[in-house]
């Protein structure tokens, strides 16, 4: 039995490692678990370095729209790194330990992270907005500049959410089980943990929680609720549904994103929830990141055509 390392202080002691529980304690199906996130990480990885690179390589894609969309693609990739190479390696290891400094530096990324990715979602349907319901001032009020500071806002805005919350998690005492039911250094499942007052920390976590969940989704309903006004008064059915082409893809990329999550953080730590959401967390942290390249490109015709003619370029030049 993996037994973590401690450090004595005074008359309590304090824990310097935990051991992260992971998916599943059965050992048959640890190497299945690995090859079946192996096979996920590396799609997404090539699927998000591919988004990013056509993008970037192509110039039709030159345009807030793929701008942003490139932003999303950087992101989801740090956000499942962040998460999966300890993941896979704990996969394969008989000692399934993270060290305390290391347990808040992935904390501290994953909310951070997953606040940028809420506001980079709602900036992309503010830029579906100003594009469809008016088109005409549509490259003044997305000049370059102005792209560059929605992106920066939602980085800089989680980044130092993440930062708060991470300090609330310092605070907390880790003296007694050091066994985190996660295959992540989690809020959550660290809450459980804890042998000091988290009363603080529980309350700053549905707060933050529930203040960015709710905003940056009030800011994607109210952009597609003036976007739906817009296109039923369009007269041209070739104009309603290219504009519904261009929302599509975002908007089930929404749904999958914003859907788990609500799922998992609106709730008390308990037993139960903790265990439930390794489930959930499972398709924000490798299926969301996985399929919002195949979303964005399937549904999308100028990313495919950049595709085509990369790959043309590609076969010509050999």
């Amino acid at each position: 039995m993996l037994v973590p390392k401690k450090m004595i202080t005074g008359n309590s002691t304090l824990v310097t490692e935990f051991i992260l529980l992971g998916l599943t304690d059965r050992p048959e199906l640890q190497p299945i678990l690995f090859a079946l996130f192996l096979v996920i990480y590396l799609i997404t990885v090539g699927g998000n370095l591919g988004m990013m690179v056509l993008i970037r390589v192509d110039s039709r894609l030159h345009t807030p729209m793929y701008f942003f969309l490139a932003s999303l693609s950087c992101l989801d990739l740090c956000y499942s790194t962040n998460v999966t190479p300890k993941m896979l390696v704990n996969f394969l290891s008989e000692e399934k330990t993270i060290s305390y400094a290391a347990c808040l530096v992935q904390c501290y990324f994953f909310i951070a992270m997953v606040i940028t990715e809420y506001y980079m979602l709602a900036v992309m349907a503010y830029d579906r907005y100003v594009a469809i319901c008016n088109p005409l001032l549509y490259s003044s009020k997305m000049s370059k500049g102005q792209c560059v500071c929605l992106i920066a806002g939602p980085y800089v805005y989680g980044f130092l959410s993440g930062l708060m919350e991470t300090m609330w998690t310092y605070r907390l005492t880790f003296c007694g089980s050091t066994v985190i039911n996660h295959f992540y250094c989690a809020d959550p499942p660290l809450i459980r943990l804890s042998c000091s007052d988290s009363f603080i920390k529980e309350i700053s976590m549905f707060v933050v929680a529930g203040f960015n969940l709710s905003t940056s989704l009030l800011i994607i309903l109210i952009s597609y609720l003036f976007i739906l006004i817009a296109i039923l008064r369009m007269r041209s059915a070739e104009g309603r549904r290219k504009a519904f082409s261009t929302c599509g893809s975002h908007l089930v990329a929404v749904t999958v994103f914003y859907g788990t999550l609500f799922c998992m953080y609106v709730r008390p730590p308990t037993d139960q929830s903790v265990e439930q959401s390794k489930i959930i967390a499972v398709f924000y942290t490798f299926v969301s990141p996985m399929l919002n390249p195949v979303i964005y490109s399937l549904r999308n015709k100028d990313v495919k055509q950049a595709f085509q003619k990369l790959v043309r370029r590609n076969v010509l030049s050999k």
